[in-house]
């Protein structure tokens, strides 16, 4: 569903990427962890069509992106540290937008049931998303996610300033989304929280893949060792 080929990025003699490998299943959840300019930003901007890799590929679900990138839009979510939204819309009109944008059509019914399924209070559904904390402005980021029938889902830093409450609730939920088949890459320095969360991670330092690790099989404080070394 996710997949890097040699993937690589050169800013002059600065090397962001180098010969990045990786295959993300359907239903997985991979957590990049790694230092600011270990090159978390730059694999998901990638995989967004963002930016052109100097040499491998980006692909999702089997398209090249940047030979292809309305087609694989289509079939992805993009969830950054700080959600974008119509500061003077509400909850369900900002879902209603995205989503028409995206080709759907929901009734009012079915955009709160969106809202309803990501935990945002029902109160909030017709506040302006100004009021939001950033906790809800996640949910309806992901509700967002839903309502375009995202195969694919790809967080930047997304528990960065959430408190533990909201962290743990974003958890819950991108953990249910994988469970119903959709493939999540996560860029993250939380530890504890892509320990939690992930099926696998992986460690970043100086635009490589340094270390891959199954979740389960490592505990936090191996993962945290793990990290330091890597770094």
């Amino acid at each position: 569903m996710i997949i890097a080929k040699k993937l690589s990025k050169q800013y002059g003699s600065k090397v962001a990427l180098n010969n990045l490998d990786l295959h993300i299943k359907q239903g997985e959840i991979f957590a990049l962890l790694g230092q600011n300019g270990a090159g978390k930003t730059t694999t998901i901007n990638c995989f967004l069509g963002f930016i052109e890799p100097t040499n491998g590929e980006a692909l999702i679900t089997g398209l090249t992106v940047n030979e292809n990138v309305l087609e694989t839009k289509k079939s992805l979510a993009y969830i950054p540290e700080n959600v974008m939204l119509y500061p003077n819309l509400t909850g369900v009109e900002n879902l209603s937008f995205f989503s028409t944008l995206a080709g759907f059509s929901y009734t009012n019914n079915e955009l709160k049931r969106f809202l309803d399924r990501v935990g945002l209070n029902p109160e909030a559904y017709e506040r302006q998303v100004s009021s939001f904390s950033k906790g809800m402005r996640q949910k309806v980021g992901i509700a967002i996610a839903i309502a375009k029938n995202a195969k694919v889902l790809l967080l930047d830093e997304p528990t960065s300033g959430l408190d533990p409450k909201a962290s743990n609730e974003f958890s819950i939920i991108i953990k249910e989304l994988a469970e119903k088949g959709t493939s999540i890459l996560m860029a993250t320095h939380d530890i504890f929280r892509a320990k939690e969360v992930a099926t696998r991670v992986g460690i970043m330092k100086q635009g490589e893949l340094s270390s891959i690790v199954e979740a389960k099989k490592i505990s936090a404080n191996e993962l945290e060792a793990l990290y330091i070394q890597m770094s």
